[in-house]
């Protein structure tokens, strides 16, 4: 019998690097826009840089207050994923720090999402090469006596997150893509900043900007103008 709780899976299947890099560049707020508004990480979980995220899921559930399992993880995942750490939203410990940033950076990751706390924040926070989300801060360390698990789905700030999901991350916050949505769903993001562009070249020129929508919701809902 499996030892539920406490278990590895060390392959995933990682969506083609090519499909990743689409989305670099494109804000989160127009991706989410394109997904019905559905599939960002809640407010809690914030940007602790300015590093813009993009890459693949390689997920890590662990009881609070505990990073057995993340360590593990540090020697399993692969360049190019991003680790996410689920642990239950506690904010009493710090989950990681500058160490294990600079771990992950050398061996070639793309960031950490942590639900829950960091510490070395002075250091974190000067990064322009590995963005890491976190929802605060706390010099609390630690422990390290498991259990955990390692690529399994987990829950993070309002978001189910699978291995190998597309991860895309700016100073807005966090957005969760499924691969198979991607090509798509890219085509739709990129629509929005192009349309985007023109409105801020109309604004610019002092052009006002069409909002056919407004008026005819203002008459639904019987406005009155006094």
């Amino acid at each position: 019998m499996a030892n539920i709780g406490c278990r590895i899976y060390k392959d995933i299947k990682r969506p083609d690097k090519k499909l990743i890099e689409n989305f670099a560049g494109i804000p989160v707020a127009n991706i989410g826009d394109c997904m019905n508004r559905l599939a960002c990480c809640d407010s809690t979980l914030k940007a602790m840089n300015k590093s813009p995220l993009l890459g693949t899921a390689f997920t890590v559930r662990c009881p609070e207050g505990d990073n057995l399992m993340f360590h593990k993880a540090l020697e399993l995942a692969q360049p190019g994923d991003v680790l996410v750490i689920a642990a239950g939203g506690s904010i009493n410990r710090a989950l990681c720090g500058e160490i294990m940033s600079e771990t992950a950076k050398a061996a070639g990751l793309k960031g950490f999402i942590i639900d829950g706390c960091i510490r070395d924040i002075d250091e974190i926070s000067t990064y322009t090469d590995f963005p890491v989300y976190a929802k605060g801060i706390t010099p609390n360390g630690p422990y390290k006596n498991g259990p955990g698990e390692i690529n399994v789905p987990v829950s993070v700030c309002g978001q189910v997150i699978f291995p190998g999901d597309i991860l895309v991350g700016d100073g807005d916050g966090l957005i969760v893509i499924k691969p198979e949505e991607a090509e798509e769903l890219c085509k739709k993001a990129n629509e929005v900043n192009r349309m985007e562009d023109g409105q801020k070249a109309d604004i610019a020129s002092k052009k006002p900007l069409a909002k056919p929508w407004l008026d005819k919701i203002l008459d639904s809902i019987n406005c009155e103008y006094l």
